[in-house]
């Protein structure tokens, strides 16, 4: 079964270029460019990875992840956090983030990074 991983990013040109380099390793990409779209696709269709920028419109990437882990159902989904500021970095591992990858990244980085975690059992919830 492929398996899944929602992109949630607000900018389009890195959420197209994300979701062309995964689909083309082979996974079904679902994407989000707000919060509230975002948790309803992950309560719709649950991602095997979640790929969560930190800034967004409405809801921040920290809110939507504090929603995620706060629900049973998708508490133990993996979570790669993506900012522009490194300095996020303790604050989405406190709030749950698995892997914390800071914008710019090269494609053979986030590529890697997502294979790795793909690989890995769930985390204990």
């Amino acid at each position: 079964m492929t398996q899944h991983v929602l992109l949630i990013e607000d900018e389009p040109n890195i959420a197209e270029a994300i979701r062309f380099l995964l689909t083309r390793d082979g996974l079904r990409v679902s994407h989000a460019a707000e919060g509230a779209s975002a948790l309803r696709m992950v309560r719709q269709d649950p991602p095997d990875l979640m790929i969560l920028d930190h800034m967004l419109p409405g809801m921040s990437g920290l809110e939507i992840l504090t929603a995620v882990r706060a629900d049973p159902k998708s508490r133990d989904v993996p979570v790669m956090m993506l900012t522009a500021r490194g300095r996020d970095r303790e604050m989405a591992e406190k709030a749950g983030a698995d892997c914390f990858m800071t914008k710019p990244f090269s494609n053979a980085e986030i590529l890697a990074e997502v294979r790795a975690m793909l690989s890995q059992p769930r985390r204990a919830g």
